[in-house]
């Protein structure tokens, strides 16, 4: 998979600084993620056809899913420009005002909106799986590479990339020995579990009980609730949009 990146922050983020984590996410993704989930992509710096998508103008996109970094938090417009220049086509946004608000590099959110475009590019993926609170009964968690460890990163070359779950963390059962995220930090003495959630990430199911999807944070984590908080801010984006969508359709079909 070929990702576009398009760089829309009105030089607030120079081609040149991007240049480089593009260098390392794309070292990322084919060093650390693809030897665990055997898919992978490359993320190509694109040009774009203006400030205001055009008609007239060329679409940007030159591959096979398209990466926007955003500078502010007009959701609408930038959903518009998307519209207008690659509809339909596999996309993202990294809002980098909204990492700022977060307390986190951009960086990290790019290698998160990377990782998440590669695993599920079309965001209708789910996995049956154990209610995060209620384990008797099941639920539909959404296939998400990098929420439930999103407060972690690490460095590549000296750019700050984000954290990912292992396949192993979307099955039953606990494997002894086994691996559920990239980093494998402990907490408490004790390292992710499968469908669990690290301090400062959060996890989404679509829950067919309810007829909707929903998420969760671990009780009294401030930061996982100020992060959804903020990311609440996002909620006309892609991901928001599309299993609104979705849930909508299911709760005609199982309401």
């Amino acid at each position: 998979m070929i990702i576009s990146i398009i760089n829309h922050t009105n030089g607030k983020v120079s081609d040149e600084e991007l240049q480089g984590a593009i260098r390392a996410i794309n070292r990322q993704i084919r060093e650390d993620f693809e030897p665990y989930w055997h898919i992978g992509g490359e993320l190509r710096l694109e040009g774009r056809s203006g400030k205001k998508p055009s008609k007239q103008n060329l679409a940007d996109m030159c591959g096979d899913a398209v990466l926007y970094l955003w500078d502010s938090v007009d959701v609408e417009d930038a959903l518009g420009y998307h519209d207008m220049t690659n509809a339909g086509v596999p996309y993202g946004f990294v809002f980098t005002e909204l990492a700022k608000q977060m307390k986190e590099d951009w960086t990290v959110t790019l290698s998160h909106e990377a990782l998440e475009l590669i695993g599920d590019s079309e965001v209708n993926l789910l996995v049956q799986g154990p209610h995060p609170e209620d384990g008797k009964r099941t639920v539909f968690h959404w296939y998400e590479m990098c929420d439930a460890v999103q407060a972690e990163s690490y460095d590549i070359d000296g750019v700050k990339v984000s954290n990912f779950v292992l396949p192993l963390y979307f099955t039953g059962g606990e494997e002894k020995g086994g691996r559920n995220d990239f980093l494998g930090r402990a907490y408490k003495g004790k390292t992710l579990r499968s469908f669990g959630v690290h301090p400062g990430g959060y996890i989404g199911f679509f829950d067919r009980q309810k007829g909707d999807h929903d998420t969760f944070t671990a009780q009294g984590d401030a930061v996982a609730a100020r992060r959804l908080k903020i990311k609440s801010q996002m909620k006309g984006a892609r991901r928001g949009i599309r299993y609104q969508r979705y849930a909508n359709q299911s709760s005609k079909k199982y309401g």
